[in-house]
């Protein structure tokens, strides 16, 4: 599935570009040319070849703080989305094979999660576990959750229903057995396209947070926090925004570019997309060859 989603332009470029994120998040802190954290009493500088983003109201080079910032973002959403993974998908499989109890205990804490308000409990809990970024995370994930609930429930039962299942079960198999065998297989495209969809989301949620100072013990750099600390000085950066507001938007525009490059070759009709478009490659490829042989 994965494969066939990269065969796809869009997909190509969306991987590449979250691949191209990763490397900053993991290689941040070495490319960086200066100390992220260190003064300079070259406050609010403009572009140069000595800070190639400028500086910051406190002589901080914003290249350096924009590439050190980059791992707790990445790290953030991948967080969120790994939390809301194990927190909603498992549930939602079990959910439809472990009996009326636990599908009813299920179902009211995915729609207590919903009606939540999002901010507010985040911010209480935080209060109560302490200001941290993996504390932050978790309960965020916690409270996307139920998307992945509702996707891997729908899914499930849809193939519970079918008769190999049924005939699975009359002959003795145990529902752990028929979760690996049958229902996984045809659960993963839509938690595929969810996951997709939630590293996009996750990095929304990082800075979000971070822009107002949740998850974050400053003077640490997060994309949200230059953000914020940006729409300050307006009047004397204009464009001192657009570097981690333009970051935010690629990462999340890939996030979402990749979940539907998941779902267009999900199921027959996207793998008979792909191949229609493999052939057509093919078939061009075998053209402009006899034409250079001619």
């Amino acid at each position: 599935m994965v494969r066939r989603a990269l065969a796809l332009r869009s997909g190509r470029i969306a991987a590449t570009v979250l691949v191209v994120i990763a490397l900053l998040a993991a290689l941040g802190p070495v490319l960086a040319p200066a100390d992220p954290l260190a003064t300079g009493a070259d406050t609010l500088a403009g572009v140069s070849s000595a800070h190639w983003l400028g500086t910051d109201y406190l002589g901080r080079d914003v290249l350096s703080r924009l590439l050190d910032g980059s791992r707790v973002s990445v790290l953030g959403s991948l967080e969120v989305a790994l939390t809301a993974l194990v927190a909603g998908a498992v549930p939602g499989i079990l959910s439809v094979h472990l009996g009326r109890a636990f599908e009813w205990i299920t179902l009211r804490l995915a729609d207590t999660l919903v009606a939540l308000p999002f901010l507010l409990f985040a911010v209480a809990v935080i209060a109560l576990l302490g200001n941290g970024i993996t504390q932050a995370m978790l309960v965020t994930g916690a409270l996307v959750s139920p998307l992945f609930y509702r996707v891997s429930r729908a899914a499930t039962l849809a193939v519970a229903r079918a008769p190999y299942v049924e005939a699975a079960l009359i002959s003795g198999a145990s529902i752990g057995w028929i979760v690996r065998r049958h229902v996984w297989v045809k659960v993963l495209p839509p938690i595929a396209v969810a996951f997709a969809q939630t590293i996009g989301l996750g990095f929304v949620i990082v800075s979000s947070l971070t822009f107002l100072g949740i998850g974050v013990q400053p003077p640490a750099p997060t994309w949200g926090g230059l953000l914020a600390y940006d729409l300050g000085y307006l009047s004397q950066q204009p464009w001192a925004p657009l570097a981690p507001a333009l970051l935010i938007m690629v990462a999340v525009w890939a996030g979402n570019q990749l979940a539907d490059a998941i779902r267009d070759v999900s199921g027959e009709a996207g793998r008979a997309l792909v191949n229609a478009r493999k052939a057509r490659a093919h078939r061009q490829d075998r053209i402009d060859a006899a034409g250079g042989t001619r």
